[in-house]
């Protein structure tokens, strides 16, 4: 009667698996613990009962007592944008290779609902955690320094992690690009950027830079909403209604440039004699505009792999060098700048 009842209720629990194995509760729950605490023939009627009855062990449980889950938290922004879906692929990959699984789960851009993911994803006990920036609220950075869970800040830099973090200078990008833009000879400027806490530095400090080599105003339309090719266009329109008329235009995104060249080539805007357009990202369309988009770029892919170096010395307490990885960035000049 009891093996009908566990049919039709659908669940298979370590007891059934037992029974069919001819060993106590026990005894499968150290073979899946610590095989080799059991014999060789034990063990495989375990893992024969295992397959035959698709038992899925109850992983939080086993790491209460093997202290190990095997199971890495990343949290990401978005999870369709391009920057963040590349540098998580590559750090998955490194993970999976460590014989872990990436549990991956998106925040947005508010405070209040990381702290909220989070609290959920710290209930899994997860072996290490990677978290998108270095701007947390109060309350998850307790969290995170609570649980004593190995961490890794990735996509920016700071002096003072929480752990240990993998990215390169936003505000320093901004700096370059602005340099850049001087030195090709630019002398008004139009800065538009996408509302995230990390483009708005980038575009603050590119406008202040290119001010003080100068000594010239830089226009300034900063979103309200993610970035997108009607964005592009509809700032650099707006932009030129309140009087702008040459320039550069530097871009939080290579989305939004590429809705600045379009805007621009239907207005007839000769690019860049009229119109030059700088983006970030250097998204793999960059290279195929018309004109080839200047942008930008980070290494993603070498930063997930980085980073999740990282996070296994730091679960492996290993020594690291230093607990600050730079990466770096670099402009890749094409025909729109």
């Amino acid at each position: 009667m009891s093996q009908n009842k566990e049919h039709h209720s659908g669940t298979v629990t370590m007891e059934s698996v037992g029974r069919l194995a001819g060993v106590s509760q026990v005894t499968v729950s150290r073979a899946l613990n610590d095989p080799s605490k059991v014999s060789a023939k034990t063990l495989q009627r375990i893992k024969d009962a295992i397959e035959l009855t698709g038992y899925v062990p109850n992983m939080v449980a086993g790491a209460l007592a093997s202290k190990r889950s095997h199971l890495i938290v990343a949290l990401i922004p978005s999870i369709t944008n391009f920057a963040y879906s590349e540098f998580i692929k590559h750090f998955i990959q490194v993970m999976r290779g460590h014989g872990y699984h990436v549990l991956t789960a998106e925040t947005g851009l508010s405070m209040e609902e990381e702290e909220s993911v989070l609290a959920t994803m710290l209930s899994r006990r997860p072996d290490g955690i990677m978290m998108t920036g270095i701007n947390h609220s109060a309350k998850c950075k307790r969290m995170l320094l609570g649980s004593g869970i190995p961490v890794v800040e990735i996509w920016d830099m700071t002096e003072s992690p929480i752990d240990t973090c993998v990215g390169f200078s936003h505000a320093k990008s901004g700096e370059e690009t602005a340099k850049f833009a001087h030195k090709k000879g630019y002398r008004n400027a139009l800065a538009i950027s996408a509302a995230d806490e990390r483009a708005l530095r980038r575009k603050d400090a590119f406008c202040e830079t290119f001010r003080k080599l100068g000594n010239n105003p830089v226009k300034e339309i900063c979103l309200d909403s993610p970035a997108s090719l009607e964005l592009g266009r509809k700032s650099l329109a707006q932009a030129i209604d309140e009087g702008f008329k040459n320039g550069v235009v530097m871009c939080s995104s290579d989305l939004l440039a590429h809705g600045v060249i379009i805007e621009a080539q239907t207005r007839n805007l000769r690019i860049p004699e009229d119109i030059a357009v700088i983006g970030f990202g250097n998204q793999n369309f960059a290279a195929f505009t018309v004109p080839s988009l200047t942008s930008l770029h980070v290494d993603r892919a070498y930063l997930g792999s980085q980073a999740a170096t990282a996070l296994m010395a730091r679960i492996d307490k290993k020594p690291l060098q230093k607990n600050c990885i730079d990466i770096g960035f670099e402009i890749v000049e094409r025909d729109s700048a």
